[in-house]
């Protein structure tokens, strides 16, 4: 039983979970014109001071075991329920059950989890939590973004939440340090800008970790792809083609890498490499690799070129890779150059063709003066397919395009799209794309590589039986 849970016990509310769930999930509750409102009712709030004094008596009780590092969270949780039942119980301020409970809940969440930003985290239908100052709080849901009545009391006080946060994997963010990504125990990104970099006041921003990862299922169900799609991708990890996922920021790349990661075969050595562990792969056999940024004496960084070379030299099957961002492109594209097939990875980009634009600056990032030609000859060689996925202006994340790398021609590398999201069809009556990915009609030429590998994909796939007859 989480601390939630118990605080609804001990304080009888039910009345105080149905406010805090529609505190966070009702649409109602947002507002969506300037932050005055979000302002003027935190100020409004008529148990500030009860929340303030009953905060004070839960340091003055526990003090340093707040901050024992060597405490565990569960004991700490059970200390910290204890001491705050019976200080409200010595307030005199004339409240409800529900109020009391509400007050509980929020000085638990401030102590041991992240204040007003505690409901969102808990919400499964938030995916991202963004902090525009103490006093403007975003959420996404459904590919949305809207406004939340939440709010911190001050900079300070959101700063001091920040704090935490990067304290726990042994990072500082100040004026010396003003930007810091770490992650929450729950594997969650998180992002904060403070001051001078910052002119408004501190930022934040966080991405949820999802607790249970997307299945293939899952994916065709929100239309992010299709059924044939999904064999197709299935084959492909299966027959150890190289894979290159690209997209924009917030397009889904991550979730659909971690689902193709699920074809991958139980029997093979899988190693991953991340900036931040997002990965859930379900195979037995996987090693976990996370880069580290350098400390702040500038000293300690381990980048994702470093894990990707000594990689090479961990005997691995496949090689996954979070994200290629700077001069391991070069590394990535040698590795699958020489014997690690069916590696897969993915790149910020708006188009296929971007992809590979932007896989080729990167490899000039990493200093090694290659000519134009060379370098794409190693992108034709090493890449096999593009999966490239959208988010659209619906809120939804679609893969628009499936793309065969079919070699060189002359010194262009030759591409050939073999699935494309049909935007032709317009949207419905709530401005949702009616649109799906629909074959091309060209037959990849790694079919054959496929079947020489004993996997075999129905011509009707691409819809040649139709265009034959």
């Amino acid at each position: 039983m989480n601390l939630s849970e118990r605080l609804a016990q001990k304080a009888h509310s039910g009345d105080a979970a149905q406010t805090g769930q529609a505190a966070s999930t009702n649409p109602s509750g947002a507002h969506a014109s300037t932050d005055v409102p979000r302002r003027a009712a935190r100020n409004a709030d008529p148990f500030a001071g009860v929340k303030r004094s009953v905060h004070q008596g839960l340091l003055e009780s526990l003090g340093p075991k707040l901050y024992d590092a060597h405490l565990d969270q569960r004991v700490l949780e059970q200390q910290v329920t204890r001491t705050l039942q019976a200080v409200l119980q010595r307030d005199d301020t004339p409240m409800t059950v529900s109020d009391r409970a509400r007050v509980a809940q929020e000085v638990a969440d401030e102590i041991l989890g992240h204040g007003p930003l505690e409901p969102y985290l808990r919400d499964a239908g938030v995916s991202e939590i963004m902090v525009n100052g103490h006093d403007q709080i975003y959420v996404e849901r459904e590919g949305r973004l809207q406004p939340v009545d939440a709010a911190f009391t001050d900079e300070s006080h959101l700063r001091r939440t920040i704090d935490k946060i990067v304290s726990r994997i042994g990072r500082r963010v100040d004026d010396a340090s003003p930007m810091v990504d770490a992650r929450l125990p729950d594997g969650s990104r998180v992002n904060a800008v403070v001051p001078p970099i910052a002119l408004d006041g501190s930022l934040l921003t966080i991405r949820k970790f999802a607790a249970d990862p997307f299945t293939v299922e899952d994916l065709i169900s929100f239309g992010t792809l299709t059924q044939p799609v999904a064999e197709l991708l299935r084959a492909c990890v299966r027959g150890r083609l190289n894979i290159l996922i690209g997209g924009g920021t917030g397009s889904g790349k991550t979730t659909t890498l971690n689902v193709l990661s699920s074809f991958l075969p139980d029997d093979e050595r899988i190693v991953t490499i991340e900036d931040a562990a997002e990965l859930q792969l379900r195979q037995e056999h996987v090693l976990r690799l996370e880069a580290r940024p350098a400390n702040v004496e500038k000293r300690g960084e381990i980048a994702i070129r470093d894990l990707v070379r000594n990689t090479l030299r961990m005997r691995p099957d496949r090689i996954i890779i979070g994200e290629v961002r700077d001069g391991a492109a070069l590394d990535m594209l040698q590795a699958m150059n020489t014997g690690h097939d069916g590696s897969i990875t993915t790149v910020h980009s708006n188009a296929p063709r971007d992809s590979l634009a932007r896989l080729e600056t990167m490899v000039l990032m990493g200093g090694v003066e290659l000519p134009q030609r060379a370098i794409r000859e190693q992108m034709a060689s090493a890449i096999d397919l593009i999966v490239h996925q959208s988010r659209l202006k619906d809120g939804t994340r679609r893969i628009t395009h499936i793309t065969e790398v079919a070699g060189m021609e002359g010194d262009v590398v030759t591409l050939q799209d073999l699935f494309q999201f049909d935007f032709h069809a317009g949207v419905d009556e709530r401005g949702w794309f009616r649109g799906t990915l629909r074959s091309t009609g060209l037959r990849p030429a790694f079919l054959d590589r496929l079947s020489d590998r004993g996997i075999r994909l129905p011509q009707r796939l691409f819809g040649l039986e139709e265009a034959h007859r």
